[in-house]
């Protein structure tokens, strides 16, 4: 029932795009409902998070259809420079591009907070997931010079957690 409603209100989205005749975009989907829409985990979410790409302010009257959304900066959340390459496009959608973070790029953007619900998804991501895979966006995370300084010390420092906890 959930993935339905995300993916009704998406599809909203995409039919309010071409009535108002703006350009096709990409949006890449993160944290609990790119969970539910990849199917990655069952817990319940409606809200929707997702990178911002540097949309044009036309685009706001599209986004507020998602009601209650995060849009996320880059510089400020912990993903890999190559997250897009790993990304899942859900086909049913014709004009706007919707895509999922992969998820291994989901269990590494929730290791800075590791707040009980993160720790609940991850312990069902977690074993589903290619290990090797997981080091080497950890390792590009690490990597990267625009993430927030404060953003990389925290990651760093839960880091240590979660490498004992999953053995990762």
């Amino acid at each position: 029932m959930i993935k339905e409603n995300l993916l009704q209100t998406l599809h909203e989205m995409e039919e309010v795009t071409k009535l108002f005749k703006l350009e096709p975009f990409d949006i890449y989907i993160i944290g609990g409902s790119a969970c539910i829409l990849g199917e990655y985990t069952t817990r319940a979410t409606l809200d929707i998070d997702f990178v911002d790409l540097g949309y044009p302010a036309q685009y706001g009257k599209v986004f507020t259809l998602l009601k209650d959304y995060d849009m996320l900066e880059y510089q400020s959340t912990i993903l890999s420079p190559k997250y897009k390459d790993r990304a899942k496009k859900l086909e049913e959608f014709k004009y706007i591009n919707v895509y999922i973070i992969s998820k291994e790029d989901i269990a590494i953007s929730k290791i800075i907070r590791l707040a009980q619900k993160d720790i609940e998804d991850l312990d069902e991501i977690i074993p589903t997931c290619n290990k090797e895979k997981l080091n080497t966006i950890i390792d590009e995370v690490l990597n990267r010079t625009d993430l927030f300084e404060s953003k990389k010390f925290e990651f760093e420092r839960k880091l240590k957690i979660f490498r004992e906890k999953y053995n990762v």
